[in-house]
């Protein structure tokens, strides 16, 4: 194993993570979000513009445009970054917490008629993710593929937060719920948590399927969530219901 290897502390991952040549979030822009959407015949001006975008990015990476990124994922960037990384870590983000707060309607995976609900990471009691290292000379090229997929619309806010590695503490940028934005909704009942999930459906899919495909990779990557756990029991025992 060479030292420039991206999955040297863990080889595991390595069959778990999806290259970035086989992503649909490899140079995703907005463009391609608007022509979705369009053509599932959904509306589209909830999405931010190119400009909006690239000044939070500027904002978020003042200083930091020309040195290594740490950035940390907890739901579907741990097994589809979409982005060239030069190395992966295992890590745990004391100060933040994996919430199922993200509330759809805009077609993904909810609509108007059949709202769904998606997993943010908010301030809480701990997370464990992964955080992946993007290497100083991708980082403007790589970080405006993720700015358009994360900051698509208003619902994160791009944050610096300490994330615990076996290998030291980094200071790794993360997208944090924006409890500001209309489609964070963090006073849901744990039963309207399960019938969202249960029953929110888009052309991405359903919200039910999301849900599971977490539990699913968590499982692969033997990653323990306790909420993901309960909540997939919960979703099973309504929609038979």
């Amino acid at each position: 194993m060479t030292t420039n290897d991206p999955f040297r502390h863990h080889p595991g991952l390595r069959p778990l993570i999806k290259p970035r040549e086989d992503s649909f979030f490899a140079d995703f822009h907005i463009d391609k979000a608007i022509e979705i959407g369009k053509l599932h015949g959904r509306a589209t001006d909830w999405i931010l513009t190119e400009a909006e975008i690239e000044a939070d990015r500027k904002r978020a990476l003042a200083g930091r445009m020309d040195r290594d990124l740490w950035v940390f994922a907890y739901g579907s960037l741990m097994w589809d970054p979409g982005v060239r990384f030069a190395e992966v870590r295992r890590g745990f983000a004391p100060g933040a917490e994996r919430r199922f707060i993200l509330f759809d309607i805009n077609g993904g995976r909810g609509t108007e008629d059949q709202p769904g609900l998606m997993a943010a990471l908010d301030t809480g009691q701990g997370c464990h993710g992964l955080i992946f290292r993007i290497a100083a000379k991708d980082v403007p090229a790589e970080t405006r593929c993720l700015w358009h997929r994360e900051r698509l619309g208003e619902a994160y806010l791009p944050r610096f937060i300490p994330v615990e590695t076996d290998h030291g503490t980094e200071e790794a940028l993360a997208f944090l719920a924006d409890h500001a934005a209309g489609n964070i909704k963090g006073d849901l009942t744990h039963e309207e948590q399960v019938r969202l999930i249960a029953t929110g459906e888009g052309f991405l899919g359903s919200s039910r399927e999301y849900l599971e495909n977490l539990a699913t990779h968590f499982k692969e990557m033997k990653i323990e969530d306790a909420e993901v756990t309960r909540l997939v029991t919960d979703v099973r025992a309504f929609a038979s219901g």
